[in-house]
């Protein structure tokens, strides 16, 4: 990623932090937290208490979900909870933590652009 192109990705970034602080009413903490929201969004219950085990799920719910933009997984069904199940269709590349967590950002924001109408 080029200079430019990194300094767009921050600044997106940080744009899509300010507005969830604007929406939730405190920042998100890091880059799971945003996850954990987009988890809790895509499996539509609604804020509430989640165990810790369930929060680990939400934020798989939401990594699979942000993914599916470039193919790596599917939709497979909701179990009888209403749980979203996901397919892994291709192998996500191995890269350095710096290179997965710039593919994280881009997919997030992709999510916001495409799925909510926060970043118009």
């Amino acid at each position: 990623m080029m200079d430019e192109e990194f300094e767009q990705l921050e600044n997106d970034w940080n744009r899509l932090k300010i507005v969830l602080t604007q929406v939730i009413g405190k920042a998100p903490s890091d880059l799971n937290s945003i996850l954990f929201m987009i988890g809790v969004q895509e499996l539509g219950k609604g804020p509430k208490p989640y165990s810790k085990e369930e929060k680990q799920d939400l934020i798989h719910i939401a990594t699979c979900k942000v993914l599916s933009f470039s193919g790596f997984y599917s939709l497979e069904g909701l179990d009888k909870e209403g749980w979203p199940h996901w397919k892994l269709e291709k192998k996500i590349p191995s890269m350095d933590l710096a290179a997965q967590e710039k593919m994280m950002k881009l997919h997030i924001l992709q999510y916001f652009k495409e799925e909510t109408d926060l970043l118009d």
